[in-house]
């Protein structure tokens, strides 16, 4: 089943989407929030769909927000693919290298995206995003992990690179957690809809390709990220894993930074695409 969100910022609305066919979750849920995920609210939709108590919804014109609330936390994967290791100068991890980006970077998928004001090196990288869906802690193996999973979702990890690695002071948050910098969705995907194991990842800027690859390449898979992560951290309902992104990104020298008046569409399949048009700061200002 697919989940989203829909209407102006801080006014969305949650929704489910079966076929092409919309449905209005307002008698089930406000939101799809950490409480939706962690109480049975899909198998309560699936439920009232089956009965055929939702009301059908048109959202033809409406912005798409992201599908889950403000997270608790967003926590992010480096390298995780060893091309994109190789193209940033470096071997492919011997352990997953965890960073966080603020959980107000979240935002709709094709909302706009202001260059950080002084940004020279503001980058794209097209990941697939694991949404928690029950409280996970110490995990007993890898093989735990899908039943604390409530769904996937396309994620631009937006980095600012001068931020990252130059003035840093040693740590990557610096240069991950700007405005608009966590586009997500169109959809959260549950995870018997999807092999998240295989499963394709593109980007496109201004219409060029740039990555392509899919998640059979990733140096830690998503089972093992999320029990690895609850190792160290307690990962809530509505938290949103990133799990790194493939080679193809202006890091590696090949392609410019993004500028103002560019666009960047990401794809993976199953689980939509998403597009956004970057401005100036002094334009947002």
């Amino acid at each position: 089943m697919k989940f989203a969100r829909i209407g102006a910022r801080g006014a969305e609305r949650p929704i489910a989407i079966d076929g092409d066919i919309h449905y209005a979750l307002d008698s089930i849920t406000d939101d799809l929030d950490g409480e939706f995920w962690s109480s049975g609210g899909p198998a309560r939709v699936e439920k009232a769909l089956a009965a055929g108590e939702l009301p059908e919804v048109d959202i033809a014109g409406q912005r798409i927000g992201a599908p889950i609330t403000r997270p608790s936390a967003v926590i992010c994967i480096g390298m995780n693919y060893a091309a994109h290791a190789a193209e940033s100068g470096s071997e492919p991890p011997k352990m997953p290298i965890m960073f966080l980006k603020t959980p107000n970077t979240v935002v709709g998928p094709n909302d706009a995206v202001a260059i950080p004001r002084g940004s020279s090196k503001t980058d794209w990288e097209v990941e697939l995003g694991v949404v928690i869906g029950a409280h996970a802690e110490y995990l007993d193996s890898p093989a735990d992990s899908k039943a604390h999973i409530a769904g996937f979702a396309v994620t631009n990890d937006l980095s600012e690179r001068e931020f990252q690695l130059e003035i840093s002071g040693g740590q990557w948050s610096k240069g991950k957690s700007c405005p608009g910098f966590c586009p997500t969705g169109p959809w959260l995907v549950t995870p018997d809809a999807i092999d998240y194991s295989n499963v394709r990842l593109r980007s496109w800027v201004n219409g060029n390709p740039r990555q392509d690859s899919t998640t059979s390449d990733l140096v830690f898979d998503v089972d093992y990220l999320v029990w690895y992560l609850s190792q160290f951290l307690a990962l809530e309902p509505g938290d949103l894993i990133c799990t790194g992104t493939p080679e193809g990104v202006a890091l590696s020298g090949k392609f410019p930074y993004l500028t103002a008046g560019d666009t960047v569409t990401l794809e993976i399949d199953g689980l939509g695409r998403q597009t956004q048009e970057f401005t100036s700061s002094e334009a947002k200002a």
